[in-house]
């Protein structure tokens, strides 16, 4: 699993570092995403995908290695 956001269509709602914390937070200074482990393990892979399908601005995108 590899996870990309996109910073610029991210709306800072949290969705996602609510659904995956640890593997998502929200930057101090604007609220944007980002991303902590863009490699997470097999057992956080259900709340990444959680955490995509969540995200109101489809920022957002993870991919099968």
């Amino acid at each position: 699993m590899d996870i990309e956001a996109d910073r610029e269509r991210c709306v800072g709602a949290g969705q996602c570092a609510l659904a995956a914390p640890g593997v998502f937070d929200q930057r101090e200074a604007d609220g944007l995403v980002e991303v902590l482990d863009r490699r997470p393990p097999r057992s956080r892979w259900q709340a990444v995908r959680e955490a995509e399908a969540l995200c109101p601005a489809a920022a957002i995108a993870v991919s099968d290695d």
